[in-house]
């Protein structure tokens, strides 16, 4: 089968499509065949060996974190799911792999009907990690919460989902994009110098809590949330020198203190979604043989929504 994947540190043209052997489902897994699957931005800093240090890999390194398919091949102890089944979902963040034509997950719903496969493909990761960071937080109804980066892939699902508790969203982004976050549920606002003002106009009760997907502006953040505890963070790696925490976790995976996988956000996305209040935006869709492309894409860090490959 075909998997994306690269055997270096480089540039995005050292990613490339490798003829590998086809994953098996073990237990507690199901194995799709993927429809489409998500470009992780962190992947990007991977690639790179931006992150050697903290987040070492064995090459070859296949990437790719979610996906969505057809259930080919169901594990042992699963139940209520089998082969045909439409799902999403995520897979193990110790061999990644998603961008392949097979895939395994070891956590996953049903396809929301609502949703394209393209949607669906990028939507898991996304999720998850919204979910996991709102929990921390403890987003509910009658609150704040400002999301700096509000048009990326996590920024435009965080929104919603800290909408649907009841949240009053607050969202960053470059002026062409605020029509999309107003539709999303955010009020927006522009991201820069004078953030600190421009927020808290809009803002007349306070902020009560910060979700950071951009990196670069904690201390604006801090000052707006008006302490490093209510802010958390999944793309700054200055965090720690702030007082922030930073948001890391995976199925199967524990790194330092990072928090556990919020897997059942999952569930609430099938519903949320059937219900016509969460959607993905797309910014783009490649083949997999365009994986450099995606990757650059990824790396202009102005991709409005969930970059994907549709296969």
């Amino acid at each position: 089968m075909r998997a994306v994947q690269f055997e270096e540190y480089g540039p995005p043209d050292v990613l490339h499509v490798a003829d590998v052997a086809e994953p098996h489902a073990g237990p507690g897994e199901v194995r799709v065949a993927v429809r489409a699957s998500g470009v992780a931005a962190g992947e990007t800093l991977i690639r790179a060996g931006a992150v050697r240090e903290t987040v070492p890999v064995t090459f070859p390194f296949r990437t790719g974190f979610d996906a969505a398919g057809v259930v080919d091949e169901v594990g042992d102890g699963v139940t209520g799911t089998g082969v045909g089944d439409e799902v999403f979902g995520v897979v193990a963040a110790a061999t990644r792999g998603a961008n392949a034509d097979r895939a395994v997950l070891v956590a996953w719903a049903p396809k929301p009907t609502a949703w394209s496969w393209a949607e669906a493909g990028g939507a898991a990761g996304s999720v998850e990690t919204s979910t996991r960071v709102l929990d921390r937080l403890g987003i509910g109804a009658g609150q704040t919460l400002v999301v700096q980066g509000a048009a990326g892939g996590v920024g435009t699902v965080a929104v919603q989902l800290a909408a649907a508790r009841g949240a009053t969203v607050i969202g960053t982004a470059s002026p062409h994009n605020h029509d999309l976050l107003r539709s999303l549920g955010a009020e927006p606002t522009t991201y820069g110098p004078g953030l600190v003002e421009r927020v808290r106009a809009l803002a007349s009760s306070g902020v009560d809590a910060v979700f950071d997907c951009a990196r670069g502006a904690l201390p604006d953040l801090i000052a707006l949330a008006g302490d490093p505890s209510r802010v958390v963070t999944i793309a700054d790696f200055d965090a720690a020198a702030h007082g922030v925490h930073f948001s890391l976790s995976a199925p199967g995976v524990t790194v330092g203190t990072a928090d556990p996988p919020a897997l059942h956000g999952l569930d609430n996305a099938v519903g949320l979604a059937d219900d016509g209040r969460l959607r993905v935006p797309v910014a783009a869709a490649f083949e997999l043989e365009r994986a450099a492309a995606a990757h650059e894409l990824s790396e202009t860090r102005h991709a409005t929504g969930k970059i994907v490959f549709v296969h």
